[in-house]
């Protein structure tokens, strides 16, 4: 059952609203990468939340990157156990008409599959079971994908829902974690969806991470405003989260890295944008909307790989129009270690040993 957290409620486990974001109290977020003692801070989720049989544990060559390297309308290699993909996806307007179009719902399926976990936004249906027979489609190809959905949120008429879809073969969720961020005060116009994960593999060197999925207003000034709340939104679902440091903000942000860098979600001492500068994310390739945000001393498990999915590209050669009858948006999407890393690069154990 998801619950939903006030940011009153949020506040009082996090501290006060708007605590010195822009004189570095956040530098805090991270522990110093150069402390000998520093271990991740992922908290053990309980055993009947994370319901699953996991994958053989490998030990994997760990890699760490200082910044991004984005593969600009490349599609993402197949997976190879030691890494996974999460991906974010405005799929617009994905409603009755779109699951009614058996070309569409075929590509759509495609394009999730080539991740391990999705965050959709723009759900637009009052279909109860919309979900559920988009990811039945999913799985008609032998894949083994699961989700979560919230509810139908918004302030205008034109309400809509966000969704994880996830690989079940190599992610678990903690579906007690999942939740609504309240906004009694009503400062965006969509509430974040969050939801803790981590991959399938021995739980005791599986990498845990909380995802905030997010859909701003397109516009100036409301923007710039729910920019500036999102800060807020990051700091208290990070201080609520039981020690998890892995938090990672995705979704249809309606702005570039350079816009964002002068808000107060791009002040947060080591938040990075893991797609900027001449990258474009809309099928128009004009503009970058969507992104994946992550606190660079925390995650460590960022392989550096991160990019934008042109599934109009080969081997379907779509035109404009043609992509745009499935979405205005292209997936973005980021590379990470399936196993979790301590402050140093090396793989950790929550029994209390590293991994060398």
């Amino acid at each position: 059952m998801q619950k939903l957290l006030s940011f009153a409620t949020l506040i009082a486990m996090g501290g006060g609203i708007w605590m010195a974001i822009g004189g570095g109290a956040l530098d805090q977020l991270g522990a110093d990468p150069n402390a000998q003692s520093a271990q991740p801070t992922a908290s053990t989720p309980a055993a009947n939340a994370w319901n699953t049989t996991p994958q053989t544990a490998q030990t994997p060559q760990a890699t760490i990157a200082n910044m991004p390297v984005t593969i600009g309308g490349a599609a993402p290699q197949g997976q190879d156990g030691l890494t996974i993909k999460i991906a974010s996806f405005n799929i617009r307007d994905f409603g009755d008409k779109k699951m009614s179009e058996r070309r569409v719902v075929a590509l759509l399926a495609d394009v999730v599959r080539k991740f391990d976990v999705v965050a959709i936004q723009e759900i637009s249906t009052q279909n109860t079971r919309h979900m559920q027979d988009f990811v039945s489609y999913v799985n008609q190809a032998g894949a083994q994908y699961d989700y979560v959905v919230s509810e139908r949120l918004g302030n205008s008429d034109q309400k809509e829902q966000y969704a994880y879809v996830f690989n079940t073969k190599t992610i678990v969720i903690d579906r007690s974690s999942v939740y609504t961020v309240g906004d009694p005060n009503n400062l965006l116009s969509r509430e974040p969806h969050v939801a803790s994960f981590r991959t399938n593999v021995d739980p005791n060197v599986a990498f845990t991470f909380i995802l905030v999925n997010v859909h701003t207003v397109p516009k100036d000034p409301a923007l710039s405003q729910e920019l500036d709340v999102l800060a807020e939104v990051y700091r208290v679902v990070r201080r609520s989260s039981n020690g998890e440091d892995d938090v990672i903000m995705l979704g249809d942000f309606n702005a570039s890295d350079r816009k964002m860098s002068q808000t107060r979600l791009g002040m947060i001492p080591g938040l990075m944008c893991l797609l900027g500068g001449n990258v474009f994310t809309n099928v128009r390739q004009n503009a970058l909307y969507d992104n994946l945000v992550i606190h660079t001393a925390s995650t460590s498990e960022y392989a550096g790989r991160s990019g934008v999915y042109n599934f109009a590209g080969q081997p379907l050669n779509l035109s404009q129009d043609e992509a745009e009858t499935v979405s205005d948006h292209f997936p973005v999407w980021a590379e990470f270690n399936a196993y979790e890393l301590d402050y140093n690069g090396r793989m950790a154990n929550r029994g209390g040993a590293t991994v060398r």
